[in-house]
């Protein structure tokens, strides 16, 4: 075990956060329970605004940057793991409030920790990582709520091509419901219909300013975009059905009124991945198992090394990423 390692470091610059590679020493990490050497980690939306200070995500700095990971426990002070077992950790926290995952060690709370599922690599699980499991969230959410039926009418999914919408497409496509993906990416469709998109509205019939109650259209929804596009999915809405919300990638404003709510009964589900109880999270790691084709996975899937970073990071929030990008913290 190296004593130093390099990690992507969220600090003030000017004032202004901003992430850059720094040495990093074992003794540098917090003083929690377990220590993991990780193997990957993934680039989220919420990771590009915290490496280029372009949202301030990091409450605390220093901070390293990265908000999952997937490795294998080194050490622990916890009698729930021991070294040798492989861990994966989605949220609580990372990069925000805790010391993240862009780097080769982390010490982290033994009670943050799953186990990594048998279904899944290290790189798989990755690949999933918080954007997958929301959505995994998401559509445990839906189906529990009961607005959305197989076969029956018609499921939204905006900010497709991203990572949230890729996976939400999978795997409410693998059980059997019409998905009709939002983006403005007309070079995507094939590979959104690839996962298992069946039609497409184009983001920007969403983010124009409409009407509180227009034609219902939307049997349930997953948005990772807030705004007006949230707004406009709520109106079209059919009565007694529900969307469910997990990002802002469009803002995070909600410039709506309560009309669909008090006159249609249409449900807002807020999603919450950062703090979901463990059994949410192996629920949803379940789900994941069960009916995410890896197939799929694999095609909606990049790996690049850790050094490429600070580019990556530019172009998540700048829209140019497709699907899920793993980083190997190795390279």
């Amino acid at each position: 075990m190296t004593e130093t390692f390099t990690a992507m470091v969220i600090d003030a610059v000017d004032g202004k956060p901003k992430g850059s590679f720094r040495q990093i020493s074992i003794a540098d990490l917090p003083d929690h329970d377990v220590l993991v050497e990780i193997a990957y980690s993934t680039l989220n939306y919420k990771d590009g605004l915290a490496i280029t200070g372009k949202g301030r995500i990091a409450r605390r700095m220093p901070m390293i940057g990265g908000i999952d990971l997937s490795g294998t426990v080194v050490e622990s002070r916890s009698p729930e793991w021991k070294p040798g077992d492989k861990v994966v950790l989605n949220g609580w926290g990372l990069s925000e409030t805790e010391w993240g995952a862009f780097g080769r060690y982390q010490r982290v709370r033994p009670e943050w920790l799953i186990r990594l599922p048998d279904a899944f690599s290290m790189e798989q699980a990755m690949a999933i990582g918080t954007a997958g499991y929301t959505a995994a969230l998401c559509v445990d959410a839906l189906e529990k709520w009961g607005s959305i039926k197989p076969g029956e009418g018609e499921v939204l999914v905006t900010g497709a091509a991203g990572g949230v919408g890729s996976v939400a497409i999978a795997l409410l496509a693998a059980r059997g419901y019409s998905v009709t993906a939002s983006t403005g990416r007309r070079e995507t469709h094939g590979y959104l219909a690839s996962l298992g998109a069946t039609e497409f509205i184009d983001r920007a019939v969403l983010q124009e300013k409409g009407g509180p109650l227009q034609k219902e259209r939307w049997t349930g929804g997953v948005d990772a975009v807030g705004s007006t596009t949230l707004a406009n999915a709520l109106s079209q809405t059919v009565r007694g059905c529900a969307i469910a919300a997990c990002g802002l990638a469009g803002g995070a404003d909600l410039p709506g009124t309560v009309l669909p709510h008090i006159l249609r009964a249409v449900t807002l589900i807020g999603v919450d991945s950062v703090f979901a109880s463990r059994e949410q999270r192996l629920a949803a790691w379940a789900r994941l198992a069960r009916d995410l084709d890896k197939g799929k996975l694999d095609s909606m899937t990049a790996v690049e090394p850790m050094s490429n970073l600070p580019q990556l990071a530019e172009d998540i929030v700048a829209g140019k990423i497709r699907g899920r990008v793993v980083i190997d913290v190795t390279k």
